[in-house]
């Protein structure tokens, strides 16, 4: 690996990866995870199917690579709908959301990712689009200025962002669902790689699957990245079969250990150790210090380390854990069994 290369990248964020869109489950019955998502999901669109009306909007929160925009597709497809897929910053004026939207045809899906990262003026469009199906479009300014509504044809918003705090609370309340994702557990992780081994032609053993599962941070997103690389190596190698050891070499040559961390995970840990005495860090200095936009140290990396506990956020800043200095010192989670 080059020294400047990462699996887990920034732009992740803002663009979708268009390598991974053969590996999306393609209805609710391949979807892997999430059952309680998905049961409430399920009943929205049965209720709109039946009603022969729009489904109501649904925002989706949780750290990136959890399978938001997967959903959104799912459901677009189980509708009979279109799907229209849009980057909230990509929205930068009135009338740019304005033409979207006066584009849906009846009951089409209209998802918009990083939605929180809209600007406030853009927002304030989606008040009355969401709730009345209108327009509200000031022309003219001062004395002179008026109100022109346009009608919309009725439209479900599905909405996903990383940071649901930053929603405005007007925004947020026109949502009728609001559903939360979690990191996958293993088993779950292991049972999407078998079936995506699948679909790449691959014969990957059980030993292998299992490692690549622990070691994807809980995302599949990531375990599918870990994949495709794993697969490289048993081309390279004319390896008829994916077992532990092109899995080892595949994650070592990777800077994945066995708990998952990459080698920014580990700097980030280091720095906050070496440089600050474990903590507490502020979040601007620590991403002075690594030389890290502070959004994806926040989006990317922070989640996971706070769930395994190796980082800790408290009033004064980060610092990481006892878990965090046992790692450092011993360095024994690069190993795999």
């Amino acid at each position: 690996m080059e020294s400047g290369e990462r699996i887990f990248e920034p732009d992740y964020l803002d663009k979708e990866d268009t390598s991974e869109t053969g590996l999306r489950p393609r209805n609710f019955g391949e979807y892997v995870g999430q059952k309680k998502i998905l049961d409430n999901v399920k009943v929205m669109v049965e209720s709109a199917l039946i009603r022969e009306q729009a489904m109501d909007h649904l925002l989706l929160s949780g750290p990136p690579g959890l399978g938001k925009t997967s959903l959104a597709m799912i459901i677009a497809h189980e509708l009979g709908v279109q799907l229209h897929v849009v980057s909230g910053p990509a929205i930068e004026k009135k009338g740019d959301l304005a033409a979207i939207l006066t584009g849906l045809e009846p009951r089409d899906l209209l998802f918009i990712d990083e939605i929180h990262r809209m600007h406030v003026s853009v927002e304030e469009i989606l008040y009355s689009a969401m709730e009345d199906f209108r327009l509200d479009i000031v022309i003219g300014q001062g004395a002179a200025a008026r109100t022109m509504k346009i009608d919309l044809a009725p439209f479900t918003l599905v909405g996903a962002t990383t940071r649901s705090g930053l929603l405005s609370n007007p925004l947020r309340d026109r949502f009728m669902g609001d559903l939360h994702f979690d990191f996958y557990e293993p088993v779950d992780l292991a049972q999407i790689l078998a079936t995506n081994s699948k679909k790449l032609k691959l014969t990957v053993t059980d030993q292998a699957l299992e490692t690549m599962s622990k070691c994807a941070r809980g995302t599949p997103r990531i375990a599918n990245r870990i994949l495709r690389r794993v697969r490289d190596f048993a081309v390279v190698g004319r390896q008829e079969e994916i077992g532990q050891n092109e899995v080892t070499k595949a994650l070592e040559l990777m800077e994945i250990d066995a708990n998952g961390l990459d080698r920014m995970d580990r700097k980030i840990l280091s720095v906050i150790l070496d440089y600050y005495k474990g903590g507490p860090v502020g979040i601007e200095a620590l991403s002075a210090t690594l030389g890290e936009d502070r959004q994806t140290i926040e989006e990317v990396y922070e989640p996971y380390l706070l769930k395994e506990g190796f980082l800790l956020r408290t009033p004064r800043g980060r610092e990481i854990s006892q878990r965090s200095r046992d790692f450092l010192v011993g360095q024994t989670s690069l190993k795999f069994t």
